[in-house]
């Protein structure tokens, strides 16, 4: 049954607390305006009925403790309750794909197939069934982000320290992260590094693709061959950025798309796959090592390779180079 919308009485107006500090503005908001379509968050932001501190401030200003955020009236739309239950399946899912967890992350092995957060026409990513999974915590944050069709390691947050600390060690370049593909087609050479700068085309509020562009955001892929097949290749990718769609977008540009890849894959041989029982990109977030402030040794983590990735490089035909 549909809820009915409910209209703010009227202007609210929000004191930045500790907690929130360092939260970028856009998302501060889409927290306070639940239920409130992400476009129409935007929409406010640009027309500059969202005030901070009195004055006009953009999606991506990083508040301050004690700044005080103006927000005008708007209709919200009930969102479903937080106090209903998850679903059984999807807890015993979310529970199993704990990796680690102690009083400043949560790390999971995030399954294919589920959003990390919801918008966009999924009612409900990660970060919102596991705030309804743990009622309790005070704060819960995903501290990087994964397409949704790629698995792997996804660091969460349980403090706002160990979120800040997590995004300086992501700027400063220190966050190994090495991830696992599948390339259509043969490589041929050994390790290349992929050097292409990137950039999102389109409005923000539809998908938006990724592009190879001159005057775009610098991104860099190391890609390295693990195994080769008669029609495709396995590798391990290091990526010292992390752009949006930075190893599908670069696979792609030089000639390897990923296969499953239906965004910028190649059509032919994702039948091929399909066929070979690959139902979704092969793209698997495997290791993570980082360090924390706080912590005297640094966080290794891995993600073993799903099974049914391993079950596609079972029926594949093994090609010697």
């Amino acid at each position: 049954m549909n809820q009915p919308d409910s209209p703010r009485s009227s202007v609210s107006m929000v004191e930045v607390g500790p907690g929130q500090a360092g939260q970028r503005l856009d998302n501060f908001l889409l927290g306070q305006l639940k239920g409130v379509p992400k476009s129409h968050v935007y929409r406010l932001l640009r027309k500059g009925e969202v005030r901070v501190n009195k004055g006009r401030a953009k999606p991506d200003y990083r508040l301050k403790d004690g700044d005080q955020v103006r927000i005008p009236p708007v209709r919200q739309s009930q969102p479903a309750s937080d106090d209903q239950p998850l679903p059984e399946g999807l807890a015993e899912t979310l529970r199993r794909a704990i990796l680690l967890e102690d009083d400043d992350l949560l790390v999971l092995n995030k399954p294919a197939g589920l959003a990390v957060h919801g918008g966009s026409g999924v009612k409900l990513g990660l970060i919102e069934a596991l705030r309804r999974l743990r009622p309790e915590a005070p704060f819960l944050e995903l501290a990087h982000r994964l397409d949704r069709e790629t698995s792997g390691c996804l660091v969460l947050a349980k403090r706002r320290e160990a979120l800040l600390g997590f995004h300086d060690a992501l700027k400063s370049g220190g966050v190994d992260k090495h991830y696992v593909t599948l390339l259509a087609g043969v490589w041929r050479g050994g390790p290349r590094q992929v050097s292409e700068s990137l950039a999102r085309k389109g409005p923000r509020t539809q998908v938006r693709a990724v592009t190879v562009e001159e005057d775009g955001k610098h991104a860099e892929s190391f890609f390295f061959p693990r195994r080769h097949f008669t029609e495709a290749t396995l590798m391990g990718v290091e990526i010292g950025t992390g752009r949006t769609h930075q190893i599908r977008v670069h696979a792609a540009h030089e000639g390897f798309p990923v296969a499953g890849d239906s965004q910028y894959g190649d059509f032919d041989f994702n039948r091929l796959m399909k066929r070979l029982g690959l139902k979704r990109q092969f793209l698997h977030a495997e290791t993570l090592r980082f360090h924390l402030p706080g912590h005297e040794r640094p966080y290794q983590l891995h993600a073993p390779l799903p099974a049914d990735l391993a079950a596609v490089l079972e029926r594949l035909e093994p090609l010697d180079v």
